[in-house]
Protein backbone atom coordinates (compact mmCIF):
# COMPACT_ATOMS: atom_id res chain seq x y z
CA UNK A 1 0.00 0.00 0.00
CA UNK A 2 1.64 3.38 -1.14
CA UNK A 3 2.54 5.90 1.74
CA UNK A 4 -0.39 8.26 0.55
CA UNK A 5 -3.49 5.58 0.66
CA UNK A 6 -2.33 4.83 4.13
CA UNK A 7 -2.43 8.07 5.13
CA UNK A 8 -6.40 8.71 3.72
CA UNK A 9 -7.65 5.56 5.57
CA UNK A 10 -5.47 6.45 8.62
CA UNK A 11 -7.50 9.77 7.98
CA UNK A 12 -10.80 7.93 8.81
CA UNK A 13 -9.86 5.98 11.52
CA UNK A 14 -8.86 9.49 13.48
CA UNK A 15 -11.63 11.62 12.49
CA UNK A 16 -14.22 9.12 10.33
CA UNK A 17 -16.55 8.73 13.97
CA UNK A 18 -17.16 12.73 13.54
CA UNK A 19 -20.51 13.19 12.57
CA UNK A 20 -21.92 13.39 8.68
CA UNK A 21 -23.46 16.78 8.31
CA UNK A 22 -26.61 16.56 10.06
CA UNK A 23 -27.50 12.98 9.26
CA UNK A 24 -27.75 10.46 11.97
CA UNK A 25 -24.32 8.14 10.88
CA UNK A 26 -20.53 9.37 11.37
CA UNK A 27 -18.41 9.91 8.05
CA UNK A 28 -16.81 6.65 8.33
CA UNK A 29 -20.22 5.21 8.24
CA UNK A 30 -21.07 7.03 5.54
CA UNK A 31 -18.23 6.03 3.71
CA UNK A 32 -18.56 2.20 4.04
CA UNK A 33 -22.27 2.59 3.91
CA UNK A 34 -21.84 3.35 0.22
CA UNK A 35 -19.02 1.68 -0.54
CA UNK A 36 -20.70 -1.53 0.47
CA UNK A 37 -24.10 -0.95 -1.78
CA UNK A 38 -21.54 -0.26 -4.76
CA UNK A 39 -19.63 -3.50 -4.07
CA UNK A 40 -22.91 -5.53 -3.66
CA UNK A 41 -24.55 -4.25 -6.42
CA UNK A 42 -21.19 -5.41 -8.74
CA UNK A 43 -19.96 -2.28 -9.99
CA UNK A 44 -15.82 -2.09 -10.75
CA UNK A 45 -13.29 -1.26 -8.13
CA UNK A 46 -13.14 2.59 -9.56
CA UNK A 47 -17.01 2.95 -8.61
CA UNK A 48 -15.93 1.02 -5.18
CA UNK A 49 -13.45 3.27 -4.60
CA UNK A 50 -14.98 6.60 -5.60
CA UNK A 51 -18.31 5.93 -2.92
CA UNK A 52 -15.63 5.00 -0.26
CA UNK A 53 -13.74 8.38 -0.50
CA UNK A 54 -16.51 10.36 -2.40
CA UNK A 55 -17.20 12.57 0.87
CA UNK A 56 -13.15 12.61 2.07
CA UNK A 57 -13.20 16.30 1.38
CA UNK A 58 -15.25 16.80 4.49
CA UNK A 59 -12.27 15.25 6.70
CA UNK A 60 -9.46 17.76 5.30
CA UNK A 61 -11.57 20.92 6.00
CA UNK A 62 -11.15 22.93 9.22
CA UNK A 63 -14.31 24.54 8.27
CA UNK A 64 -16.12 22.09 11.38
CA UNK A 65 -18.86 19.72 11.35
CA UNK A 66 -21.30 22.22 10.81
CA UNK A 67 -20.34 24.00 7.64
CA UNK A 68 -23.59 23.81 6.24
CA UNK A 69 -25.79 24.56 9.05
CA UNK A 70 -23.67 27.74 9.22
CA UNK A 71 -24.62 28.26 5.95
CA UNK A 72 -21.02 27.36 3.70
CA UNK A 73 -20.38 24.91 1.00
CA UNK A 74 -17.23 23.44 2.21
CA UNK A 75 -17.16 22.05 -1.62
CA UNK A 76 -15.93 18.96 -0.36
CA UNK A 77 -16.32 16.76 -3.33
CA UNK A 78 -12.91 18.96 -4.82
CA UNK A 79 -11.30 19.48 -1.91
CA UNK A 80 -9.80 15.97 -2.14
CA UNK A 81 -9.08 16.19 -5.58
CA UNK A 82 -5.59 17.03 -6.01
CA UNK A 83 -5.05 14.54 -3.61
CA UNK A 84 -7.16 11.70 -5.37
CA UNK A 85 -5.58 12.38 -8.15
CA UNK A 86 -1.91 11.53 -7.10
CA UNK A 87 -3.27 7.69 -6.97
CA UNK A 88 -6.34 6.96 -8.80
CA UNK A 89 -7.72 7.46 -12.14
CA UNK A 90 -10.22 9.71 -13.35
CA UNK A 91 -12.98 6.42 -13.15
CA UNK A 92 -12.53 7.60 -9.65
CA UNK A 93 -11.53 10.87 -9.26
CA UNK A 94 -14.70 12.66 -11.72
CA UNK A 95 -17.40 10.88 -9.79
CA UNK A 96 -16.32 12.18 -6.41
CA UNK A 97 -16.01 15.21 -8.37
CA UNK A 98 -19.62 15.36 -10.18
CA UNK A 99 -21.39 13.71 -7.03
CA UNK A 100 -22.86 17.07 -6.00
CA UNK A 101 -23.92 18.02 -9.30
CA UNK A 102 -25.80 14.56 -9.68
CA UNK A 103 -27.72 15.60 -6.81
CA UNK A 104 -28.60 18.90 -8.48
CA UNK A 105 -29.51 16.83 -11.86
CA UNK A 106 -31.64 14.29 -10.11
CA UNK A 107 -33.38 16.87 -8.64
CA UNK A 108 -34.11 18.57 -12.18
CA UNK A 109 -34.92 15.15 -13.64
CA UNK A 110 -37.15 13.02 -11.21
CA UNK A 111 -39.79 14.26 -9.03
CA UNK A 112 -39.23 12.91 -6.49
CA UNK A 113 -36.37 12.80 -5.64
CA UNK A 114 -35.99 16.14 -3.19
CA UNK A 115 -39.14 14.89 -1.47
CA UNK A 116 -36.86 11.79 -0.41
CA UNK A 117 -33.55 13.87 0.02
CA UNK A 118 -32.96 14.13 4.02
CA UNK A 119 -33.60 17.61 5.74
CA UNK A 120 -29.52 17.69 5.49
CA UNK A 121 -29.43 16.82 2.12
CA UNK A 122 -32.38 19.13 1.05
CA UNK A 123 -30.45 22.12 3.40
CA UNK A 124 -27.16 21.31 1.57
CA UNK A 125 -28.41 21.48 -2.24
CA UNK A 126 -29.66 25.14 -1.78
CA UNK A 127 -26.13 26.23 -0.75
CA UNK A 128 -24.81 23.78 -3.67
CA UNK A 129 -26.78 26.00 -6.18
CA UNK A 130 -30.15 24.17 -5.98
CA UNK A 131 -31.73 21.83 -8.81
CA UNK A 132 -30.47 22.34 -12.12
CA UNK A 133 -32.49 24.05 -14.84
CA UNK A 134 -33.34 21.48 -17.96
CA UNK A 135 -30.57 22.87 -20.00
CA UNK A 136 -28.02 22.38 -17.20
CA UNK A 137 -29.08 18.88 -16.31
CA UNK A 138 -28.89 17.88 -20.28
CA UNK A 139 -25.49 19.38 -20.10
CA UNK A 140 -23.75 17.31 -16.82
CA UNK A 141 -25.31 14.17 -18.21
CA UNK A 142 -23.50 14.32 -20.74
CA UNK A 143 -20.10 14.75 -19.59
CA UNK A 144 -17.88 11.03 -19.08
CA UNK A 145 -18.90 9.40 -15.94
CA UNK A 146 -21.58 12.03 -14.88
CA UNK A 147 -23.95 8.33 -15.38
CA UNK A 148 -21.33 6.96 -12.47
CA UNK A 149 -21.97 9.70 -10.16
CA UNK A 150 -25.57 9.63 -10.51
CA UNK A 151 -25.08 5.87 -8.93
CA UNK A 152 -22.65 7.07 -6.28
CA UNK A 153 -25.20 10.09 -5.89
CA UNK A 154 -28.27 7.03 -5.15
CA UNK A 155 -26.08 5.02 -3.09
CA UNK A 156 -24.98 8.44 -1.04
CA UNK A 157 -27.95 9.19 -0.14
CA UNK A 158 -29.06 5.73 1.11
CA UNK A 159 -25.92 5.12 3.20
CA UNK A 160 -27.13 7.21 6.91
CA UNK A 161 -28.67 4.24 8.03
CA UNK A 162 -27.46 3.84 11.95
CA UNK A 163 -28.09 -0.13 11.64
CA UNK A 164 -26.88 -0.78 8.19
CA UNK A 165 -24.03 -3.66 8.47
CA UNK A 166 -20.92 -3.13 6.32
CA UNK A 167 -17.09 -4.67 6.15
CA UNK A 168 -14.69 -2.72 8.30
CA UNK A 169 -12.62 -0.32 6.40
CA UNK A 170 -9.83 -2.73 5.66
CA UNK A 171 -11.75 -4.82 3.31
CA UNK A 172 -11.70 -2.19 0.96
CA UNK A 173 -7.81 -2.27 0.40
CA UNK A 174 -7.30 -4.38 -2.40
CA UNK A 175 -10.42 -2.75 -3.90
CA UNK A 176 -8.83 0.58 -3.37
CA UNK A 177 -5.08 -1.14 -4.73
CA UNK A 178 -7.01 -2.36 -7.89
CA UNK A 179 -8.42 0.84 -8.83
CA UNK A 180 -5.25 2.70 -8.37
CA UNK A 181 -3.70 0.47 -11.14
CA UNK A 182 -6.36 0.87 -13.19
CA UNK A 183 -8.85 -2.31 -12.76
Amino acid sequence: MSPLMASLLQLYRDRGQTQYGGEAVSQLAHALQCATLADQAGESAALITACLLHDIGHLIHHLGEDAAQRGFDDRHEYRAGPVLEQLWPTAVTTPICLHVAAKRYLCAVDQTYWAALSPASQRSLELQGGVFSTAAAAHFIQQPYATDAVKLRRWDDRAKSIDHTTPPLNYFIDILETAAAGG
